[in-house]
C-alpha cells in the first residue's frame, strides 16, 4: 500500500528525468543521453502501472469499472513499456542517428506494431490514470483538481514532449494526497464503485 503510494511520487521523478534530459544538447542522437533518459522513462512507466495498482484499490476493489479502467491503464503502460524497450534497442545496435531511424521503420511495418506500441494503446495508459483518479475525487478520497492536474499534464505532455517535465510536475501535484495520505489519512473506499 505505502509501496503504491511511493511509487507515484517516483514514477513522476523518473518522468521529469526523462523531460530534462530529451532537452539535453545530444541527448536525441545515438549515445548516453538517449540511454539515460529512455532508461528513466521505462523505469517512470513501471513505477506508474505500480501507482494505478493503488489508485485502483483505494477507489475499492470491488466493481467492474474500477477492474476496467485499472485493465485499460496496464495495457497503456504495457505498450509504453514495449515502445521505451524498443527505442533502448535500437539506440544500443545503431552506430548513428540514420541507422536507428531505419531500424524504427522496420519496426513500426510490421502490421499491428504502431497501433499497438506507439498510437492508440500507449493513450490508454492516460485514459485509465485519469478514470481512477475521477473515480477516487468522486468518492472524496482525493480532491477534485488532482484528476484536473492529471489533466493539463497529459495535454501539456501531448501538445509538446520538451513539456514532459511540466507534465510530470503536475503529475506530482495531482498525486500529492495519495502520497502523503492526505490530511487525517487516506482511506481506501470499502465498497468499489
Amino acid at each position: 500500500m505505502a509501496a503504491g503510494r511511493r511509487a507515484l511520487g517516483w514514477a513522476t521523478g523518473l518522468l521529469a528525468v526523462y523531460g530534462l534530459v530529451r532537452l539535453l544538447p545530444g541527448s536525441r542522437g545515438v549515445g548516453v543521453g538517449w540511454t539515460v533518459g529512455h532508461l528513466a522513462l521505462f523505469a517512470g512507466l513501471a513505477l506508474l502501472g505500480a501507482g494505478l495498482v493503488e489508485l485502483w484499490r483505494l477507489g475499492g476493489r470491488t466493481g467492474a469499472w474500477g477492474r476496467t479502467w485499472l485493465g485499460l491503464g496496464c495495457a497503456g503502460v504495457a505498450a509504453g513499456l514495449a515502445q521505451a524497450g524498443i527505442d533502448l534497442y535500437a539506440n544500443a545496435v545503431s552506430a548513428d542517428r540514420a541507422a536507428r531511424s531505419e531500424l524504427f521503420d522496420r519496426v513500426q511495418s510490421v502490421p499491428g506494431v504502431m497501433p499497438l506500441v506507439y498510437s492508440v494503446v500507449p493513450m490508454l495508459l492516460y485514459v485509465g490514470l485519469l478514470a481512477l483518479l475521477v473515480r477516487l475525487a468522486l468518492h472524496r478520497t482525493v480532491p477534485w483538481w488532482s484528476p484536473a492536474l492529471v489533466l493539463l499534464g497529459t495535454l501539456a505532455m501531448g501538445a509538446s514532449l520538451d513539456l514532459l517535465a511540466l507534465g510530470a510536475v503536475l503529475y506530482l501535484l495531482a498525486f500529492r494526497p495519495v502520497i502523503t495520505g492526505g490530511r487525517g489519512g487516506l482511506r481506501a473506499v470499502p465498497s468499489g464503485e
